[in-house]
């Protein structure tokens, strides 16, 4: 029987438990790595949340303004001054919206680019987006939040289904495009209809 001496198992074990130690921290680095990624990923995904939800809200402030009969002559012809941050939202639902006047011939522009609405080809008069506030009337909690609407004519009338003379009143049925926007990367479109019996009724 031969016997192993001890010298020529000098430094075995130290080399074993290298390897192994040099194994554990791949699989740390590596579980580590994986870990970080799903952490920015996660954050990732609670931040276009947060951002989408903001641009939404303010959409749904631009379609609120329409709502009721008061201040109809603001919701059928554009007025720049309604653009401003002084045009608080007020809670008895008397609101003028930030309705944007737009060249009928750049419609179809100023829906598929409206980030394009600074001033350039597509506005007559107004270039201004409303900032969203949210729920506080006076601290501005989203600043990066803003809204606008155009009247979009049907045919080159802005009213349907109106009676003679009612274009001049205000009655009939109006559509309008309402934007939502945070910052400049995410925009936001919807339509809706609104009918009004006219500033006489």
């Amino acid at each position: 029987m031969t016997l192993i001496s001890r010298k020529s198992q000098d430094g075995a074990v130290l080399l074993v438990s290298l390897v192994m130690l040099l194994v554990l921290t791949v699989l740390a680095v590596s579980s580590m790595r994986g870990v970080t990624l799903e952490s920015r990923i996660t954050a990732n995904r609670a931040h276009n949340m947060k951002t989408q939800n903001i641009a939404d809200a303010a959409l749904r402030e631009a379609e609120f303004r329409f709502y009721g009969p008061g201040n109809l002559a603001d919701k059928l012809e554009a007025k720049a001054t309604n653009c401003l941050a002084a045009n608080t939202l007020k809670t008895n639902g008397i609101n003028s919206p930030c309705l944007l006047e737009v060249q009928t011939d750049r419609l179809l522009a100023f829906m598929d680019q409206p980030q394009l609405a600074k001033g350039g080809d597509l506005l007559i008069t107004s270039n201004i987006w409303m900032p969203y506030r949210g729920t506080d009337p006076v601290t501005n909690t989203e600043a990066d939040a803003h809204y606008n609407s155009i009247l979009a004519d049907v045919a080159g009338n802005a009213a349907v289904n109106a009676e003679y003379g009612g274009r001049g009143e205000g009655s009939g049925t109006y559509f309008y495009l309402n934007n939502g926007k945070t910052g400049d990367a995410l925009y936001l479109q919807s339509t809706h209809a609104n009918i009004y019996l006219g500033l006489n009724n």
